[in-house]
């Protein structure tokens, strides 16, 4: 048996190493909801518990932990494309959004949210990355993400709705705050390529 050394799996093509990445993530989400499935301990406690000092530290784990396998299957085809697409522009930069929408939704959420309830699951990243990708564009001038934004916009746009306050077992405070991570991510990843077009660069020669 043997596998690709550090240099082997940076020379794989970038579609499969962010299909990896994302397949990986979301293998790892249905590994801790088996072991909370099996075990006595309750997992989704260390979920965002707003404004309480134990419940801070669920803007690192409330992303990790859902409620039950039907939430879990919810999420997961849309974490697989919206994530996949994400890394396909490269998986550092990739990572580095979704660092800032992890953290501006956790927080946002641990903030504002309603008390009483623990908050958990990864549609906090499903939103921010779907913003992220319908707004990168705008921003880079990059054609082929402008491309990528409508098409994700008309075919996960009407997710959005998800945003506003309904049933309060939702967490759409948690959707929220991932949707505007998303767009803070995209404004402070595409400075480079904003200083660039102010100073005439053409969007081509820069990073993605």
């Amino acid at each position: 048996m043997t596998t690709p050394t550090g240099i082997e799996a940076a020379t794989r093509p970038i579609w499969q190493r962010a299909a990896l990445w994302i397949g990986g993530f979301v293998a790892l989400l249905y590994g801790i909801e088996g072991v909370d499935t099996v075990t006595s301990a309750d997992l989704d406690a260390a979920g965002v518990e707003p404004r309480t000092a134990d419940g801070l530290t669920g803007v690192l784990f409330a992303p990790l932990l859902h409620d039950g396998w039907g939430h879990l299957s919810a999420n997961t085809v849309p974490l697989l494309i919206l994530g996949f697409l994400v890394l396909l522009s490269g998986i550092g930069r990739g990572l580095a959004a979704t660092a800032i929408i992890w953290v501006v939704g956790g927080l946002g959420t641990w903030l504002f949210a309603g008390s009483g309830y623990i908050h958990v699951g990864a549609s906090v990243l499903v939103f921010g990355w779907l913003t992220y990708l319908i707004v990168r564009g705008w921003f880079t001038r990059h054609t082929g993400q402008i491309v990528i934004g409508i098409v994700v916009l008309l075919v996960y746009g009407s997710m959005l709705w998800g945003v506003l306050p309904s049933d309060p077992r939702v967490s759409w405070q948690g959707h929220l705050f991932g949707a505007i991570g998303g767009l803070l991510a995209a404004w402070i990843l595409s400075a480079d390529a904003r200083r660039a077009r102010r100073a005439g660069v053409p969007p081509g020669t820069l990073p993605r």
